[in-house]
C-alpha cells in the first residue's frame, strides 16, 4: 500500500518521480505529491485524487525544477484523504521533507511530546510526526542527517519506509525502512529509491534490497549504506531480468486483461525450468529425499488469492502425496498459537513477498524452529530473503490489483511440489508421475484455447452485470475455485458475492436464493458430479439462474444449468488452472460493463504492507 519514489541525479527529478509513481499505481492510493529541491527551497506539490491530477498540476513535472526529489502516492490511514494529509510533509521551517509508507503506532505519544516542545501540526497524519521529530533531532545532533535518522528510528514504533531530503544537504536523498519494502536502484547519471521494482525498471536493472534498520544515502554518483550506529555496510546489488514492457499495457484496455492473456506464457515459464527428462527438479527447494520423506505435516499460510491457491493445494498434497495439510489465513495463523512440531514445513505464499501478515507468520514459524518455504514472485523480496528456501513464480510484474497470472503461477508451483513430494514418498509410481507431467505441460495450451473463446463469457457478463447478489458453489477443489471466482467478481465489480461449499447450502445459505439469483456452479470433479448436481437442482427449484463451469463432454450438465462453459479435460488435481480462466474473464467483463476502474478497484491495494 502506498508508493515511494526518490531520485537524485543529472536529470530533472519531477518527471522521473511521476513516471516512477505511475508504475506503482497498482499499490493503491487516494492522493499524490512530490517534493523537489529547486536550488534554494524544497518545493512541495500535492493533491488528493489520481496521479494524473498531480501531473496536470505540475504540467507533467515541468513547473518543479531541480534534480533531487521524493514522491509519494498515499493510501489514507491516519487522516482522511485530502490535500493537507497528502505526502510529502514538511517540518515547520520547510527545511526537511518526508514521505512515508506504513504506520507509526506510537505517533499519538510522540505528537503530544512534540507539541509540548512548541511544534505545530497541520495534518492529521502520523507522517508529519516524523518530519517534526527529524527536525528536533537534526538540531540536537548538530545537523548530522545520519545521526538524526538513527534517533528517530529508535523512537518510533510500527512499520515504515521513509524517503527524506534536507534543504542544507541538497545533493542527497536518504531512506530507511522497517517492515515496509524499499529498494535502491543504481542508475547511470542518477540513483533512485522506490517501493517496488517496476518504478525503476526504465532507469536501471541493478537494485539493492534494503534490510530493516538500514539507512541508504544516495547522491548523483554514489550509494552508501549504514547501520543505525553509523557504520558502513557492504551490500551486493541484484540484477532484475523482468521485461520492461511487462509493466506496460501493450495495447490492451486494462492491465488485468493483458495479464489474463499472459497466463499461458507465465504458467509455462514457471513449469518448464522445473521439469527435466521426465523428472521434477526444484533445485531451490534444497530438501533431500530423506527430509521430504520425514515430513509429517504442511502448513500453507497466505492471504487473499494466495490463500485460495493453498485451499486447492490442500486437496492436491493430501490426495497425491498423502501429507496432512492445514491452510491458514496469515492474519489468523499468527494469533492462534499454532502447534508446530518437528517434521513440519510451513509454506508461505505471496505475490509481492512483502505481505505484512504473511511475513509475520513466516517469522513466527522460524522462531518455532520449523522449516519454511516461500513461494513468491518478486526476487529479493522480504519473504524470499527470510524464508529458509524460496521457490519463485515467473509471472513477471503484475500491475492490476486483482491478481490473475500470479495466482495461476502459484497454483502450478504447488502442483510441482506436490508431485515431487508424492514421487519421493512413493505415493505415486513412475508411470503416474509421467502421466501427471503430460497433463501439467498441456495446461498452457489449454489456457490459450479457453482464452480464444472469450466471446460467450463476455455476452453472459453483459447480461448479468446488473446482478446484486451472486453465489458460487462447488465441492472439493471446485469449492477452492469458487472462492477465487467469487473474490474476482466482488473486488472489481463491487457486486456482493459469496462462495460456499455446495453441501453447506442446505444449512442456511439456501434461504438467500430467490427468483433470478445468479448461482455459479463449478463442476469439474467427476466423483462429485452427482452430489453437486443435486445442489444445483435445489437452487434452480427456488428460481436461481445457474451458470456452470464444467469439463468437456459432461452431458449431465446439459439439462441442469442455464448457461455452461466447458473446459478441456485434465487431471482432476489441475482443474483449477483451467476453470479459473472463464471466472476471471467473467469478473473482468462485468466490471467493464459497469464502467468501473478495473485495475484500481476502490479501497484495495496490490501490496498490503500494513496489518
Amino acid at each position: 500500500m502506498c508508493g515511494i519514489v526518490g531520485y537524485v541525479g543529472r536529470e530533472q527529478a519531477a518527471p522521473i518521480l511521476l513516471d516512477g509513481l505511475s508504475k506503482l499505481e497498482y499499490r493503491g492510493y487516494d492522493s499524490a505529491g512530490m517534493a523537489v529541491y529547486d536550488g534554494q527551497h524544497i518545493n512541495i506539490q500535492k493533491t488528493m485524487g489520481r496521479l494524473k491530477v498531480l501531473s496536470e498540476l505540475t504540467h507533467d513535472g515541468a513547473t518543479m525544477p531541480g534534480c533531487v526529489g521524493i514522491g509519494h502516492t498515499r493510501w489514507a490511514t491516519h487522516g482522511e484523504p485530502s490535500d493537507v494529509n497528502a505526502h510529502p510533509h514538511y517540518n515547520e521551517d520547510q527545511s526537511i521533507a518526508v514521505v512515508h509508507n506504513g504506520i507509526i503506532e506510537n505517533y499519538g505519544d510522540l505528537k503530544t511530546k512534540l507539541e509540548a516542545r512548541g511544534y505545530h501540526f497541520l495534518s492529521a497524519t502520523d507522517t508529519e510526526v516524523i518530519a517534526h521529530l527529524l527536525d528536533y533531532y537534526y538540531k540536537k545532533c548538530q545537523y548530522n542527517a545520519l545521526a538524526s535518522i538513527s534517533k528517530v528510528v529508535s523512537r518510533v514504533e510500527g512499520s515504515y519506509a521513509l524517503g527524506i531530503i534536507f534543504v542544507d544537504q541538497p545533493e542527497y536523498v536518504y531512506s530507511v525502512r522497517k517492515d515496509s519494502p524499499l529498494i535502491v536502484g543504481h542508475g547511470q547519471g542518477g540513483n533512485l529509491i522506490a517501493s517496488d521494482v517496476p518504478a525503476v525498471l526504465k532507469y536501471t536493472r541493478d537494485v539493492y534490497f534494503i534490510e530493516n534498520d538500514e539507512v541508504a544515502m544516495l547522491s548523483q554518483d554514489n550509494i552508501q549504506f549504514y547501520n543505525l550506529d553509523g557504520e558502513i555496510l557492504e551490500k551486493e546489488s541484484k540484477h532484475i531480468d523482468w521485461d520492461i514492457h511487462a509493466a506496460e499495457k501493450g495495447g490492451y484496455e486494462h492491465f488485468m486483461l493483458k495479464e489474463i492473456y499472459e497466463q499461458p506464457k507465465t504458467v509455462r515459464d514457471t513449469i518448464t525450468p522445473r521439469v527435466s527428462n521426465g523428472e521434477i527438479v526444484i533445485e531451490e527447494l534444497g530438501m533431500t529425499d530423506e527430509e521430504i520423506r520425514a515430513l509429517k505435516k504442511i502448513h500453507i499460510v497466505a492471504c487473499g488469492s494466495a490463500y485460495h491457491t493453498g485451499v486447492t493445494s490442500k486437496y492436491v498434497f493430501e490426495g497425491m502425496a498423502r501429507i496432512p495439510v492445514e491452510v491458514d489465513l496469515a492474519s489468523e495463523f499468527r494469533y492462534r498459537n499454532p502447534i508446530l512440531e518437528e517434521g513440519t514445513l510451513v509454506i508461505v505464499i505471496s505475490q509481492s513477498g512483502e505481505t505484512a501478515d504473511s511475513l509475520a507468520a513466516l517469522r513466527l514459524a522460524k522462531s518455532r524452529g520449523v522449516k519454511t518455504l516461500g513461494i513468491v514472485n518478486v526476487v529479493g523480496s522480504s519473504i524470499a530473503r527470510e524464508a529458509d528456501k524460496v521457490m519463485y513464480t515467473w509471472a513477471g510484474p503484475e500491475i492490476s490489483v486483482a491478481t490473475t497470472k500470479a495466482y495461476s503461477c502459484q497454483l502450478v508451483a504447488q502442483y510441482l511440489l506436490a508431485m515431487k513430494f508424492a514421487h519421493v514418498r512413493r505415493q505415486i509410481t513412475d508411470t503416474e508421475l509421467a502421466s501427471y507431467l503430460v497433463d501439467l505441460e498441456k495446461l498452457p495450451n489449454q489456457i490459450e484455447r479457453l482464452l480464444s473463446n472469450k466471446e460467450k463469457i463476455q455476452k453472459f457478463a453483459n447480461r448479468y452485470s446488473g446482478a446484486e447478489n451472486v453465489f458460487f458453489i462447488g465441492r472439493g477443489i471446485d469449492y477452492a475455485i469458487s472462492l477465487e471466482g467469487s473474490l474476482k467478481l466482488k473486488e472489481i465489480s463491487y457486486i456482493h458475492s459469496e462462495a460456499y461449499a455446495a453441501g453447506e447450502l442446505k444449512h442456511g445459505t439456501i434461504s438467500l436464493i430467490e427468483e433470478g439469483t445468479l448461482v455459479v456452479a463449478v463442476v469439474t470433479q467427476e466423483e462429485l458430479y452427482a452430489k453437486t448436481i443435486s445442489n444445483i437442482v435445489e437452487v434452480r427449484s427456488r428460481g436461481a439462474v445457474v451458470f456452470s463451469v464444467t469439463n468437456d463432454n459432461n452431458q449431465a450438465m446439459e439439462s441442469n444449468a442455464d448457461y455452461i462453459t466447458y473446459i478441456p479435460r485434465t487431471n482432476k488435481y489441475f482443474t483449477n488452472s483451467l476453470a479459473i480462466i472463464p471466472l476471471q474473464l467473467f469478473g473482468y467483463y462485468v466490471s467493464v460493463c459497469r464502467g468501473l476502474d478495473v485495475d484500481k478497484p476502490r479501497n484495495l491495494a496490490k501490496s498490503v504492507t500494513v496489518e
